[in-house]
């Protein structure tokens, strides 16, 4: 389908509710994929719809949701007047949590309510907002289940569907559920799907739900952002951190999200570059949504330089101006790096993402650069010394401990412990009991001691004579 040359939003035909709230918002001109897929949607057709992330997709398909529901808008408290007549399902939570919030933008100026739902927080304190009613709501798919399991919420009044990055769901593992989900639905709906990759199980799903979907293309599949320059470094692995250090450096004015493919490594790596002296923080799976939001909101203030990411992230991370995107570590998914890259470079700005290959990497890498049809520029990496972080100076100790072991009597050792005259076998034994702790002991029954007087009583009264002398320093330092 060719583009279509729009003036400003006015020439959509939007309610002006919604224009006086994209003209707050500072949106003057609609992207290409809004241009496109707002006149088709306001004709109530199912939409296939793919582009580049960042080029305003969720405008694309909650405009004209509110613009149809507006006539249902309603002041009353009633629960009944406001029933979920659009739904939204979105991968993970920081993407639910981002079309909600541009949701809520553009509403503002309406009657109508929105809420959002997801995993990773007590379902009990998204209960009472459900029983108030919303008619638009935002969910990711397990947890919107939840509330189906326990009634909390009814979707028989659904009138719009949106798959938010349909690919990604497919990706998670989330087509149980989202049968599921869809069975609940009444079948006169209106089906939005929209992603920034197609793949033949998308084009099956797409099947499955959509009625005679108008396909949307604003860009090549796959395409990556033309604003976004590559790189990439040959590295090997132990000189990966090293090696991103000095990106760090070389780039220290500019915020970056660096990503990885486990959690372990996330984690890891963000304590490494704390140790480095680099502000940064991780978001990952294993994390609690509260501290995931508390590192997205410091990371978006300008408090941490670095966030360390999962693919988990990928996806939704709405930041304005980020200029650099590294891929520490290579997915091998081809699709996860148009959405890693696609963190940069957003809403028509310029920025940069960078990728660190090792020798096990290049085989994926391949496969990325066929996937984006395009050669990525490569250069061997280059590590600096310099760029490596101080070893620890050894704490200070007792310089006797560094000697090394001679026999007999050394100098500065500790003073050898005062041993009765004729008895140097038993000093000794009590020196070594004194080092291994008193182990070695043995106390001699009572019993035989007094049978031991009786058989040889000149020599017990000179073991008692030895007894009467003064302690020897040793005997202190068994119970030191």
């Amino acid at each position: 389908m060719s583009e279509q040359i729009t003036v400003d939003f006015r020439a959509l035909g939007l309610a002006e509710p919604l224009l006086k709230a994209i003209e707050e918002s500072g949106y003057t001109t609609p992207t290409p994929i809004q241009a496109q897929a707002i006149p088709l949607a306001l004709e109530r057709k199912d939409l296939m719809a793919g582009a580049q992330t960042g080029t305003g997709k969720t405008a694309a398909f909650s405009l004209p949701i509110l613009h149809t529901l507006l006539p249902h808008a309603s002041t009353s408290t009633s629960p009944a007047k406001h029933p979920i007549r659009a739904l939204v399902l979105a991968p993970t939570r920081e993407l639910a949590i981002q079309v909600y919030d541009n949701i809520k933008t553009y509403a503002k100026h309406t009657n109508l309510r929105s809420l959002v739902v997801y995993g990773g927080v007590d379902i009990k304190t998204q209960t009472p907002k459900l029983k108030t009613g919303v008619e638009i709501l935002v969910a990711t798919p397990g947890r919107l289940l939840d509330h189906v399991e326990q009634k909390t919420l009814s979707l028989s009044q659904v009138q719009f569907l949106v798959l938010d990055e349909a690919d990604r769901m497919l990706d998670m593992g989330f087509m149980p559920d989202l049968k599921r989900i869809l069975a609940l639905l009444p079948k006169q709906r209106q089906n939005l799907m929209f992603s920034a990759t197609f793949s033949d199980e998308i084009k099956k799903l797409a099947d499955a739900f959509l009625n005679k979907p108008t396909l949307i293309e604003v860009a090549r599949s796959n395409a990556t952002n033309d604003n976004v320059e590559q790189k990439a470094y040959l590295v090997n692995t132990d000189k990966k951190q090293r090696f991103l250090v000095q990106l760090l450096k070389q780039y220290a004015s500019q915020q970056v999200i660096i990503f990885t493919k486990t959690k372990l490594s996330a984690s890891k790596l963000a304590r490494a570059l704390e140790r480095d002296e680099i502000p940064c923080s991780a978001i990952h799976g294993d994390k609690s949504q509260k501290e995931r939001i508390e590192a997205l909101d410091a990371f978006k203030a300008g408090s941490i330089h670095a966030l360390v990411a999962t693919d988990v992230a990928a996806r939704g991370l709405d930041i304005s101006d980020l200029p650099l995107v590294i891929n520490y570590e290579i997915s091998t998914a081809p699709e996860d790096y148009v959405h890693r890259i696609g963190r940069t470079g957003r809403a028509g700005a310029k920025g940069i993402a960078i990728s660190l290959i090792d020798e096990e990497e290049v085989k994926y890498f391949d496969e990325i650069e066929k996937l984006i049809k395009k050669q990525v520029p490569k250069e061997k990496a280059v590590t600096s010394s310099s760029s490596a972080r101080p070893a620890k100076a050894a704490n200070k100790a007792d310089a006797w401990f560094y000697q090394p072991y001679e026999p007999g009597q050394q100098a500065g050792a500790p003073k050898a412990a005062i041993v009765p005259a004729g008895k140097p076998s038993s000093a000794k034994r009590k020196v070594v009991a004194a080092l291994l702790g008193g182990f070695g002991f043995k106390a001699t029954p009572k019993a035989s001691t007094n049978e031991a007087k009786r058989r040889s009583p000149g020599k017990q009264r000179q073991k008692d004579a030895v007894k009467e002398q003064p302690a020897a320093p040793e005997i202190e330092t068994e119970n030191s």
